[in-house]
């Protein structure tokens, strides 16, 4: 079964980069035909789809998010990592990084992280 586990400061300053990690166990991310998302949930809001790296590293990003995110991977240590850039408190909310067939969706998801972005 895969599991997925985000990692990375729970803390972040505005106008600075968040920098998270997710770390797969039980499956490759080079595994065909995958996609490994980013999700996010602000307080009182839904979840919303931030963008993916598929089985072959090709990115894909949400419009709305896509002058600031940057998504990458490392398939020596099969973890995919999510930077975001010029964060504001709007940014704050709960990370989930997931697996899916199709891209926005996903069948198995980490537990999350709470980041607050805060002087």
């Amino acid at each position: 079964q895969v599991q997925l586990q985000e990692s990375g400061p729970g803390l972040v300053k505005p106008s600075q980069t968040l920098s998270l990690t997710c770390t797969v166990s039980g499956g490759s991310i080079t595994t065909s035909y995958y996609y490994w998302s980013w999700f996010r949930q602000p307080p009182g809001k839904g979840l919303e789809w931030m963008g993916a790296v598929d089985y072959s590293g090709s990115t894909y990003y949400s419009p709305s998010l896509k002058s600031r995110t940057s998504i990458s991977r490392d398939t020596s240590k099969n973890q995919f990592t999510l930077q975001l850039s010029s964060v504001t408190p709007e940014d704050t909310a709960v990370y989930y990084c997931g697996r899916g067939r199709r891209l926005y969706e996903y069948d198995y998801r980490g537990q999350g992280t709470q980041v607050t972005v805060s002087s």
